[in-house]
């Protein structure tokens, strides 16, 4: 996440330890610490060497993998510059140009340029956009970033939850919504949807851009499928046939089902959605 006194990234010195905890660090160039899978990972701004043998030194771990990278290969060799998708126009805020939302894309997923990110933003467009729906709520699930709860928002969705099991990533969205004034529509919560649930009830919108073993898991739970409307993705087409197996099919109905590139993203609604009623 961007502080003072960065205002862009540049490039990325990541160091990977072996520990499931990590004690506070306070240093002027820390991007943001993930924890997952009993590592520790850790982004900096500028090379670390000293500090982290410090803290191996400290608690007893040691280093499994470090790199130093460009910025520009941590997002797949795309350059994080504005773009269009569907209505909306999203710019890094680093960049001066006039655009509908403005992100910190950090190190963490959702900067838009993924395909499943991308084609999710258009969706989420499309649909709060349709006149013939009202979308008044949305459940944001593996938030990221934020975009797109916060293009929800800006379409004047007033009842978001975002959702991240990344504590880094739930920071970086809630920044993200401080940029884009919407805080006050998003309400950004760390949780592990493999231990809660997500509660649909009632939901207008669910967008769940996930991988395919929790995918797996929620269709299979049938509270997940109390909401209205479901944009889903994160898997590719050789995943299709598991999890179309794991659809309570016999309650669905298929909306759109289209791919980008080898990813794959759906748009189905329960058959006793209030949508599919009026229309």
């Amino acid at each position: 996440m961007l502080k003072s006194p960065y205002t862009e990234y540049n490039r990325l010195f990541v160091y990977h330890l072996d520990m499931g905890t990590m004690p506070p660090v306070h240093d002027p160039d820390l991007i943001g610490v993930w924890l997952e899978d009993n590592t520790a990972i850790l982004f900096f701004h500028k090379n670390k060497d000293a500090l982290i043998g410090r803290i191996c030194q400290a608690n007893g771990c040691a280093i499994i993998y470090q790199a130093d990278l460009a910025y520009e290969e941590w997002e797949a060799g795309y350059k994080i510059s504005p773009f269009t998708a569907g209505s909306i126009t999203v710019a890094p805020v680093w960049q001066e140009t006039d655009a509908d939302i403005v992100l910190d894309p950090s190190v963490v997923f959702g900067s838009g340029f993924h395909p499943t990110t991308r084609t999710c933003l258009e969706l989420v467009d499309k649909y709060v956009r349709t006149p013939e729906l009202t979308i008044d709520s949305m459940l944001d699930l593996g938030s990221g970033t934020g975009l797109l709860s916060i293009a929800a928002a800006k379409h004047g969705v007033g009842q978001i939850t975002a959702i991240d099991n990344n504590h880094l990533a739930c920071q970086v969205a809630q920044a993200n919504c401080r940029y884009n004034h919407v805080e006050g529509q998003i309400s950004v919560r760390e949780m592990d949807l493999r231990i809660n649930p997500p509660q649909t009830k009632g939901v207008d919108l669910v967008v769940a851009n996930l991988y395919r073993g929790l995918l797996d898991e929620l269709f299979t739970t049938p509270s997940f499928w109390q909401g209205n409307l479901y944009i889903l993705s994160g898997f590719i087409k050789s995943m299709e046939p598991e999890l179309l197996a794991a659809l309570p099919a016999d309650k669905l109905r298929f909306l759109e089902r289209t791919r980008k590139g080898q990813w794959c993203i759906w748009v189905v609604a329960p058959r006793d959605s209030i949508f599919l009623q009026t229309n």
